[in-house]
Formats: C-alpha cells, structure tokens, sequence
C-alpha cells in the first residue's frame, strides 16, 4: 500500500491533493491572465501563442523559484496544530482551506475581478487556524501570527508600491523616450513595431516565470503541509540528508552558547538561551543513536518540531540587542540553522511538477475575463505600449523580488496597481475608470474576511465528518 497507509487513509490522502492541484489550476487561470493581458492588447501576440508561452513560463518558474514563499505557506500554521490531532481533523482543515480558496476565487474571476489568490490563500489558512484554536480554547493561538503580519505586510505594500514606481517609470519613459508610437494606443490587429514587440513579450515572460515561481510555490506549500500531516513518516524530514549533521551542528550550537556571559544577557535573551539548550539536548537524546533508515516512525515528527523550536529560538536571540554574542558568533549560528532548515524545508521533484504542471495547465485556461478587465476597463482610454511595458517591468520587478525575499505577493493586484499607476501618469485621475477601481478594491478588503469566515465555517462541518 502506497506509504503504508490504511485505504480510508490513502483516499483522504489522494481528494487532499488533487484539492491542492485544483487550486493552484484555478490560481493559473485567475491570477496568471494578469501576465499575459497587455501582451494580448498591445498584439505583441495572438491569444492562443500568449497564454501557451505563459503556461510553459510558469511551469519554469515553480522549478526555479525556491522553497522560501513554500515555507512561508507552511509556517502559517503551528506544526502543533497538526501533531496534535488524527488524519481525519488534518485532512478537514486541509480541505477547508483549499476549499474556501477555490470557491473566492472562481466567484471573483466569474465577475471578471483582479482578486488576489494569495490573499485568499491567506485569509483561509488564518480561518483554519482560529477555528481549530477556538475549539482548544484558546482563541488566535492557531495561527503563527508573526508570520501572518509579515506577509500581509507585504500584501498591503506591494500594490501601493507598483502604483506608485509605475508613475515613476512612465514619466521616465516619457522624458527618455521621442516617440509617439510608443505612447499611442495600439492599431487593431497590427503587431508593435519590433523593439516594442520584444519589451512586451519580454516582461510578459518575466511576470509569468516569477508568477510560477512566486504563486506556484503557494501550492507547494499546500502539498507539503497535506504530506506532513497525513504522512509525516515520510515527509516531515528530508531523508535523504545526514541525519547526523544534526548531531555535528548541535554540538557547536552549544560550544556557542557555553561562551555566552548571563551577565550580558537581558531577560528575553535568557529565555531564548534557555529554549535552546533544552531543544538541543532533546535533539542530541534522539539523533545520536539513528540515521534516517532506522529512526522510529514515531520521532519523526518530534525531529521536526525540535528542529523548528531550535531555529525559533536561535534567531529570536540574534534579534535581540543584548544577547551576548559576538559578530562572529552570530554568522556562525545563521550558518547553522541554514543548513539545520534543509532537513525540513524542502520539497520533492514529484511535488514540484505536480504544482508545475496544474498552474500551467490553468494558465491555458479561462484566462479571457480578467485580461478584459486589465485591458479595458482600469483606464477610460486603450493600453498604450508604454503603459503596458511599464506596468509589466515593475510587476516583474516587484514579484522577483519578493519570491527572492521568500515572501508571497500578489500577482493581481501588484500589476492591476501597476496598471493602473501608468494610466495616472499618462492622463491623471481624469484617465482611471473609478467604477472598476471601486470593484477591485472592495475584492481586495472582502477577500481576507470572507475566506476567515468560509473557511473556519468549512472546518466546523467536515471535521465531524471526517
């Protein structure tokens, strides 16, 4: 039997990810029509040749882009929340999270508004999160909400930053540039003229491979999380690593922290000390007597909390001022959880173009109504090319940088922002229809309370069916 598991299992298993897969399909053709709709409107390329070449760059993208917004998904979550239940409460809070996403986001594409994918990925996991707290009396304790306010942080930053460096770059473009084919609107099925062609479908391209790399880590993000709770066996550490590293780092993570002076610590440092050396003897009791071919099935997941809690704890300390180390010291424990982070963030091959392949599929598919929106209906007048290069070269930009910083953005609203900035500055607010800027907004301040609540309410019902 696949993984070992019993049949109910396996199926639970099996619905959890194709819920996943589903997801991040109707991610490809929600979010991923924002790559190729200035593309389309400025006929740098037909439809069918935009919407293919973006499917096979977001399909890149989620290869190349790192693990780092992945892990940012899966840290949403304390690991507590699922270490402490069965499959059958895992998989309802799984489903209820992927479901609520999906459910936001078709309503919002079927209206044809630029509504944020990661934004309801968010507003569900935060849902799953305070219900099941709720329901352990301990209400909000179901959330990391450290990491909630990092990235709704840059949720809220990242729109209002591609408003505002579009401004700035059309009116670079304006000043630099002399021509006025580059600032009219495009002739009705008459491609650009060359070097304008190229810039097009460049950033296109660009914003397609980020997006992948970007949103397409989201979904695998979800898959790890469905995998290390129902499987943790065999998911919760990368087993194919040295378990005894672990044994080598934790032994110069206490050399370091026997150097420390008490008298130079404040409180929260000692606390944070103290949270270390217990969560380094706990780790040094298990590991040094295994490898990963013979560590019980039960210490699994305990590897990986302790691993976690230790990583916490370690840089929580270099955070604070009065911790008592030194510069080198410091560099030194950076290195250490670096390389302590491979053995629990991580992700397969198979996870990758399993997520790969769902979000270039999706991009291929139902992608017309929101390019129509971006298109049409953000400005009173036609997409220049100027306006098009600009708004796609920062959301490019913007979504680069971001998957580099390992945080989520959204794709939607970063380049309906951008989009929207470039039609200030060619004409003012005179040029901004404010009927389809009002609808984008009230998406925007709707999605995060509205999957809370779709998906906290989901949770109620199926975890007594599961």
């Amino acid at each position: 039997m696949l993984f070992d598991l019993e049949t109910t299992t396996l199926i639970l298993l099996l619905i959890s990810l194709v819920a996943a897969c589903g997801f991040e399909f109707v991610n490809g053709f929600h979010d991923t029509a924002n790559a190729v709709a200035t593309v389309i409107y400025t006929n740098s390329l037909k439809p069918w040749q935009a919407v293919v070449w973006s499917g096979l760059c977001n399909f890149i993208g989620v290869f190349i882009g790192g693990i780092g917004v992945a892990m940012g998904i899966i840290n949403l979550l304390p690991t507590e929340a699922f270490a402490a239940q069965d499959v059958g409460q895992n998989v309802a809070m799984i489903l209820s999270l992927l479901l609520s996403a999906i459910i936001w986001n078709l309503g919002t594409w079927y209206f044809g508004l630029p509504s944020s994918s990661s934004h309801t990925l968010i507003g569900s996991i935060i849902g799953v999160g305070l219900a099941y707290s709720w329901l352990q009396g301990s209400m909000g304790a179901g959330v990391n909400w450290d990491k909630a306010k990092e990235i709704m942080l840059f949720l809220i930053i990242s729109p209002l930053f591609g408003f505002t460096m579009a401004i700035l770059l059309m009116k670079s473009f304006q000043q630099w540039i002399k021509s006025k084919t580059f600032f009219s609107e495009p002739p009705k099925d008459t491609p650009p003229p060359t070097g304008t062609r190229l810039l097009s479908i460049l950033t296109s391209t660009l914003i397609s491979v980020f997006h992948g790399s970007n949103d397409g880590q989201k979904g695998v993000g979800l898959v790890m999380l469905i995998l290390i709770s129902i499987v943790p066996t065999h998911f919760a550490l990368d087993t194919t690593q040295d378990l005894q590293q672990i044994t080598q780092k934790i032994a110069e993570i206490q050399l370091i922290t026997k150097q420390i002076n008490p008298a130079k610590l404040n409180e929260n440092a000692e606390q944070n000390v103290e949270q270390i050396k217990t969560n380094t003897t706990n780790l040094q009791q298990i590991v040094a007597q295994y490898s990963y071919q013979n560590l019980p099935k039960d210490l699994h997941y305990k590897v990986r909390i302790e691993l976690q809690n230790l990583n916490k704890a370690i840089t929580q300390l270099i955070k604070i001022e009065e911790n008592g180390l030194q510069a080198t010291q410091v560099a030194e424990l950076q290195a250490i959880t670096k390389d302590l982070k491979t053995h629990i963030e991580y992700a397969p091959l198979w996870v990758l173009f399993m997520i790969s392949l769902s979000l270039g599929l999706g991009t291929m598919i139902g992608w017309k109504r929101i390019v129509v929106t971006i298109g049409e209906k953000i400005g009173k007048s036609h997409l220049t090319y100027a306006q098009g290069s600009s708004a796609e070269l920062i959301a490019a930009s913007t979504i680069g940088l971001a998957s580099q910083l390992g945080v989520p953005v959204s794709t939607t609203h970063v380049l309906s922002s951008a989009v929207a900035g470039s039609m200030f500055a060619a004409k003012g607010v005179a040029n901004l229809q404010p009927k389809t800027l009002k609808n984008i907004a009230m998406a925007w301040v709707l999605t995060l309370p509205v999957s809370i609540a779709l998906a906290a309410t989901l949770f109620l019902l199926l975890r007594n069916i599961f």
